[in-house]
Order: C-alpha cells, then sequence, then structure tokens
C-alpha cells in the first residue's frame, strides 16, 4: 500500500510580503500577448485568444524580498516502495520533489531555497518542481499561494491527495486529485477543470516541469516540427535541428527560446529527459493534454546570469511542459455547463546507455514503441473512465484555501468540493450579496477585496446608483463601482463614480483610480490625481511604490523629484523607489546625483525588477574619459563577472571589447566588471584622451 502524510520542511525562503494595496489596473508585460505569428492556415493555435492585461481581481504580489532566512515549508508526501512524490500545498500545490526509490534519485529539478522573482501575472515567481498554471496566459495566480487540501481513497484503497481552487478571472473550478497504486513506478494525477458558466470561456492549462539540465543530457518527444517563440515572434521549425543546431540537445540551444512541439493526431502524448547514461524522467498523458513544449534558458553569459539569479546552489535547470493547447500563445474555447479531464503520469525511464549518441528520431522512435506494445496510453486513458466516479467523490478537508469558492453555484459537477468562509472581509460581502447594503471601512485602511463579472457589476449598481439606493452616501460603494466600470471599459461612469467617492469622504484609492483612468488620455490629471492620493498614504510603502510608477509612466520626473524628498526615511530605502528616483534625476539631467546614489552602499536592489533599464555615465578628466555601463538585472557572482574578460568564457562579444581596448591603447586603457547577484551589473571602461589609437 502508498502512504498519505502531512510534513513540515525546513528550507531557505524568502518573504513573500503582502499583497499591493491597490487592485491590479496597470498590468504586468506578459511576453505571450506581444508576439508576430507566422503561421500556416491549418494551425490552428488560437494565437491572442483569451489573453488579458492584467490580473485584476487578483492583485499584484510585488513586495516580496530577497533576502532568506530558514521556514518551516508545509509539505505533503506521497509514497509507495517506488517512489516518493513531495507536494508544496502553501505554493500553488507545486509537485516540488519526485524520487526515483530504486536509484535513488530525484527525477524534478528542486530548488534549495524559494527565491522570487518578477515572471508570474502577479509577479511572485520561483522556479523548481511541477508547476500546474490554468486560466489566462502566463504563471497563473494561485501560483504562490495556498490551496485546499483534501484525502480520499480510490476504489482499491489506496489514497488520494486532492488539492483545489476557484479561479477568479475565468470562474472555474479546479481540481487535481493525485495517487500511487501499490507498487507502481508512477505517479498518477488526474486534472479536472469545470465552467459552471452559461458561456465560452478561453481555458488554458500547462504542466511546467522543471529538471535538471544534464551534461549531454537529451529531451525526447515524438514530433518532427515544432512551433518556435523567440519572445518576439513565433515559427514552425524542422526538428531536430534548428539552425544548424540540434535542440534536443538542449546544452547546445544558444539563447533564450521555446519550442512548443507539434505531435501528431495519432501519436502518444509524452516527453522525457534523460541524462548522458538515457535515465530520467517520462511523462505522459490522456489525449486531452495535447501539446509538449520545451524551454532553455540558453547557454550564453545573459542565460547563466538568470539561473543563479533564481537559485543558491540547485544548478541549472530547463523545462518540459504539457498543455492544452498547441502553443501557449492562445487559450482554448471551452463550452458552457462543461467538465474537462484527463490524467497525467510521471515516473523514471530508462532507455539504456548510448541511447543519447543515437538521433532524436531513434529516441522517440524507442520510447513511442515500448508505450505502445505495453498499450500504457490505453490503459491511462482507461484509468480515466474507470475513476469518474473518484473525482466527484467528497473528501475529508485538511486545509483550507480561499473562500471565493463559496460564492461560486454549486451544481452536480462540483457539489462534493466543500469550500469554507474563514475571511472576516469575505463575511462582510456576504452580507452586501445577501442584503444590498455595503460596509463602510475607514478610508485610511486599504481596500479589503475586488470582484468582477457583470452580474457583480449589476448588483452594485443597482444598489449603489439611484438616490434612494441603500449604498448612495458610501464612499467604498461609489469607489468599488467606478472599478468595476473602469475594468468594463466604462470610463465615464467610472470617472464620475471616482468622483463621486472623493466627494462624499476624501481617500487615496478613488484617487489612484483615476489616475489610472486618466494615465493615457490626460497625463497631467493622472499626475495630479496620484499625488493627491500619496499625500493620503504617505506611510504605506506599496501605496508609493504605486504613485512612482504611476509619475513615471507620465513622465512626471520633476514630480517624482518632489515626492522623493517627501518620503519617510525608510521609503527612501526601497530599492524600486530609488529606482525611479534615479531614473527621474538622469532625465532631468542631474546625474552626478544619480551616479552617487547609483553608487553608494551596495547600490539599488530592485528585487520585483520589471522595467529592465541600463544607464551610461560618460566622465572626463584631465587624462581619460570613463564609461560606465549599469543595469538593474539579474547581476551575477563576482567570480563570473572576472571570468567574462577571459578565454573561459562561453561568450566572446564583451571579451573582443575587451581584447581591442588593450590592443588600441595598452596599459593606458582599461575594462573591469563588477556584479552582483539580484542587484544587477557595472561596467568600467577608461581609455586615455587626445591619443591616437592604432588602426586595425
Amino acid at each position: 500500500m502508498s502512504e498519505l502524510r502531512f510534513e513540515w520542511k525546513n528550507m531557505l525562503a524568502a518573504d513573500l510580503g503582502e499583497e499591493s494595496c491597490v487592485p491590479d489596473l496597470l498590468g504586468e508585460r506578459i511576453l505571450q500577448n506581444s508576439l508576430k505569428f507566422y503561421l500556416d492556415e491549418t494551425d490552428e493555435i488560437y494565437e491572442g485568444y483569451g489573453k488579458v492585461a492584467d490580473s485584476y481581481p487578483y492583485r499584484q504580489r510585488n513586495n516580496y524580498k530577497r533576502q532568506l532566512k530558514e521556514k518551516q515549508i508545509r509539505t505533503a508526501v506521497l509514497e509507495n516502495n517506488q517512489l516518493k512524490a513531495v507536494f508544496l500545498p502553501d505554493y500553488g500545490g507545486r509537485l516540488w520533489e519526485l524520487w526515483d526509490k530504486n536509484e535513488n534519485r530525484n527525477l524534478l529539478y528542486t530548488n534549495d531555497v524559494l527565491q522570487f522573482s518578477n515572471l508570474a501575472v502577479r509577479n511572485a515567481w520561483f522556479s523548481g518542481g511541477v508547476e500546474w498554471n490554468l486560466g489566462i496566459i502566463g504563471h497563473q495566480p494561485y501560483t504562490t499561494e495556498p490551496l485546499y487540501v483534501a484525502e480520499t481513497h480510490t476504489d482499491e484503497g489506496e489514497p488520494v491527495l486532492r488539492m483545489y481552487e476557484y479561479e477568479r478571472i475565468r470562474g472555474v473550478t479546479w481540481q487535481m486529485d493525485f495517487w500511487l497504486d501499490d507498487d507502481c513506478s508512477y505517479l498518477k494525477c488526474r486534472m479536472r477543470i469545470v465552467n459552471e458558466s452559461t458561456e465560452v470561456i478561453p481555458m488554458y492549462w500547462w504542466s511546467n516541469m522543471a529538471v535538471p539540465e544534464y551534461e549531454q543530457g537529451h529531451i525526447t518527444v515524438p514530433a518532427s516540427e515544432a512551433y518556435a517563440g523567440t519572445g518576439v515572434e513565433c515559427r514552425k521549425v524542422s526538428l531536430p535541428e534548428v539552425d544548424g543546431v540540434d535542440v534536443s540537445d538542449y546544452q547546445k540551444i544558444p539563447r533564450s527560446i521555446d519550442y512548443f512541439f507539434n505531435i501528431p493526431e495519432n501519436e502518444p502524448k509524452y516527453i522525457v529527459n534523460v541524462d548522458k547514461n538515457g535515465k530520467g524522467l517520462l511523462q505522459f498523458s490522456t489525449g486531452r493534454l495535447k501539446g509538449r513544449k520545451l524551454f532553455s534558458w540558453g547557454s550564453n553569459a545573459a542565460s547563466d546570469h538568470w539561473q543563479e539569479f533564481l537559485t543558491k546552489d540547485a544548478g541549472r535547470y530547463v523545462e518540459i511542459q504539457a498543455g492544452l493547447g498547441k502553443t501557449q500563445y492562445g487559450c482554448i474555447p471551452m463550452a458552457p455547463h462543461t467538465a474537462w479531464e484527463w490524467m497525467e503520469r510521471y515516473g523514471a525511464v530508462d532507455l539504456g546507455a548510448g541511447a543519447c549518441e543515437q538521433s532524436h528520431e531513434w529516441r522517440y522512435e524507442k520510447v513511442t514503441e515500448e508505450l505502445k506494445a505495453n498499450q500504457e496510453i490505453e490503459k491511462l486513458e482507461k484509468r480515466l473512465e474507470e475513476t469518474k466516479g473518484l473525482a466527484k467523490k467528497q473528501a475529508k478537508l485538511v486545509q483550507a484555501g480561499s473562500g471565493y469558492g463559496t460564492f461560486a453555484p454549486k451544481t452536480k459537477r462540483t457539489g462534493h468540493l466543500e469550500f469554507v468562509n474563514q475571511s472576516e472581509t469575505l463575511k462582510k460581502w456576504k452580507h452586501f450579496f445577501e442584503t444590498g447594503i455595503l460596509h463602510m471601512p475607514n478610508p485610511e485602511d486599504e481596500p479589503d477585496e475586488f470582484w468582477n463579472g457583470e452580474k457583480f457589476l449589476a448588483y452594485l449598481e443597482e444598489k449603489t446608483v439611484r438616490k434612494d439606493a441603500p449604498n448612495a452616501a458610501n464612499w467604498y460603494a461609489h469607489y468599488q463601482l467606478g472599478i468595476s466600470y473602469l475594468i468594463a471599459g466604462r470610463n465615464e461612469d467610472a470617472r464620475d463614480e471616482f468622483a463621486r467617492s472623493v466627494d462624499l469622504t476624501s481617500n487615496a484609492w478613488a484617487y489612484h483610480g483615476l489616475a489610472c483612468l486618466y494615465l493615457k488620455s490626460d497625463p497631467e490629471k493622472a499626475k495630479q490625481f496620484i499625488m493627491e492620493g500619496m499625500a493620503l498614504q504617505r506611510e504605506r510603502l506599496s501605496y508609493q511604490k504605486e504613485g512612482f510608477k504611476i509619475l513615471e509612466k507620465c513622465g512626471a520626473y520633476k514630480e517624482i523629484d518632489e515626492e522623493y524628498k517627501k518620503q519617510t526615511a525608510e521609503n527612501q530605502k526601497n530599492g524600486r523607489i530609488q529606482y525611479y528616483y534615479v531614473a527621474a534625476l538622469a532625465k532631468l539631467e542631474r546625474n552626478e546625483e544619480a551616479y552617487h546614489l547609483l553608487n553608494d552602499g551596495d547600490g539599488i536592489d530592485v528585487s520585483d525588477n520589471e522595467n529592465p533599464t541600463l544607464w551610461l555615465t560618460i566622465r572626463e578628466e584631465a587624462e581619460h574619459i570613463f564609461f560606465e555601463i549599469r543595469d538593474n538585472g539579474a547581476g551575477m557572482t563576482q567570480e563570473k563577472a572576472d571570468q567574462i574578460l577571459t578565454y573561459q568564457s562561453s561568450g566572446y562579444g564583451v571579451r573582443n571589447v575587451c581584447d581591442r581596448i588593450h590592443v588600441l591603447y595598452g596599459e593606458k586603457g582599461e575594462m573591469k566588471i563588477e556584479s552582483t547577484p539580484g542587484k544587477g551589473t557595472r561596467v568600467f571602461i577608461r581609455i586615455p584622451k587626445n591619443t591616437e589609437a592604432k588602426v586595425l
């Protein structure tokens, strides 16, 4: 028999911090939303379908720290005599470790730290394990959040770990059931998404598997072509060689790229990662999960920096992924009153010594033949059907997630899932939905909740707009209505409601709404409104950061200078605020002040970096000209920085510049690099004045 237990694991982890105090009205940049496509008329990848501009009604997770401290992290463990699977229920239910007990080997890449960085739709994200992404394009809103956890049993008596939640953007319930059969070497994962609405909705799911980047390792997938996404465009390419590189040999891939494999309809859906000895991970699924992907950071200095930025000592990884669509560049339509179900299996594979020396075609034919010979896909499809009753079986609640599922409709498709409301603020909103009377908090306190959807907007409108409505004199109701109008694109109505809210009670939240409303159409008004709000919330760092962001988007550099001087001493130390201030000083041509702040102490720490920026400083002295190029990117160890200027470097661009400086100017010229992981890199160049350089 297998075992399910709940434990605590000591890990080095950063503080996630509080959510932003304001709703996400500005959004983060999602690369998949801005590609150009060069595809055939039959490819049907739904490019751009279902993309969203922001994470509303979720707030941004942009107040995390990079300092690591030892913490106890809750885990759920499934184990039998073949496998041990470790999950992180408080972090999106991530499958964190998968141990092949016969080889004493972790089949996944498991980070040695929980280190957050700005890579998710809500900003905070961390690398490692298998991440379950659904709903909208990108790393999903719950990727750092607790899920509901429950336990039940299969008909054979094996324990089942169930994790589930209600996703608010799409309005769907999603459920994951995991178990290990007795003496079985594969983890079984049964997934279920339910659309209870009356509308066709865009849907997205990708299981993102971080796996070790093995020396001489290879991935295998049953495809001869792929959609290659560079972050700028998407094109179809033939496999395995792309631009002279065998991309199945992932260490040879030169730069960051996505390869979405176009698996023929009649082929089994799987992906494999093996080391030079042919051993590693096999993931395969039932037919609904048709897509497979390889993401590589590349093999250049920039990819090295990102990998170092995301971990402590866990080394390099690649991602192999499995999804509902052919690519991640669009959602696919999901019919009303529909449940989508599929199964995935994760386990060890051994292709034999020398497999990596064979061709890509040889490897995928070998895997395909073995899966077909053992009828593994047919067995999994059959198991999916056999466990339909299990999927709707009630389970014993172990840990609660959010309370939003208590507000969703319950039908025979979702009635087996227990949602609980333990939040005092959600209880106040429940009172509003029952009585029509909305609570009115202190305007100095941050807004408690945000809601989306046409039904909510119509109900709030009914209970607020009329002069005799129960919330007609409630500043908070008018503010919430303004937000709902803004999300719905009813900008004039939003303006009127924000103005009404401020007239009733001066509050920073409606000023923020007005600033976001006018940001593109009238930056001067946006600037004035956000400064009004900043004056009311001077102590709240989250609001001040948002204020500086809006001022920067308005080009209000003089006002950024003024607002920085009004900040508390603690806020002035914040790296994000310092970043906006230095950028403003540079625009105001106060370069000496900017240079001083950049070089003060350890420089600027912008952990939640959403605006990669390069600064160039040039100064002239009696005999030399000095150039400094500085960024606020991932940085690197000083050892790695020193190596870039030597022939140990894998690249040659920077080294070539250094060599030319020495050839042209001899000892009078100099180039050096200083860098700190997480804080960026500085390149210093010194050349002599009034000296004729050698002609090359």
